[in-house]
């Protein structure tokens, strides 16, 4: 198992939110596996080609990343896990608040100009 793999426990809370294999065509390769490829992946920031071969084919990860983005997987799956550590009030919701204190605002952001007018300009 390389440091980027899923834990035993991750897989176990991941596994029952994935997509079931397809009706028509070929069976999914091990999801497990393809997700292993997928986060060592964004963790490192390496090209899509160099995922190692431990994890089949660069181009199955790929497309079952973009796959599963565009048909709302990922957003499935994230509010899943969230109403999992919501029930169990692992979640301060309250907490992750922003507000202008925290988050500074570019001055064009507000309604500034971009560009000076040409009487500023010339004076």
């Amino acid at each position: 198992m390389g440091r980027t793999d899923l834990t035993e426990r991750q897989w176990v809370k991941l596994e029952p939110l994935l997509p079931e294999h397809p009706r028509r065509g070929h069976a999914f390769c091990d999801h497990r596996r393809v997700l292993n490829g997928m986060i060592w992946r964004l963790r490192t920031g390496a090209p899509w080609r160099d995922i190692p071969e431990r994890y089949g084919p660069w181009q199955t990860c790929y497309d079952r990343f973009t796959r599963w983005s565009r048909d709302g997987t990922w957003a499935a799956i994230l509010a899943a896990l969230q109403l999992q550590a919501d029930e169990q009030g692992n979640i301060d919701w309250d907490g992750a608040a922003l507000d202008s204190t925290i988050v500074k605002a570019h001055r064009s952001a507000v309604g500034a100009r971009k560009q000076l007018s040409k009487h500023e300009k010339r004076g």
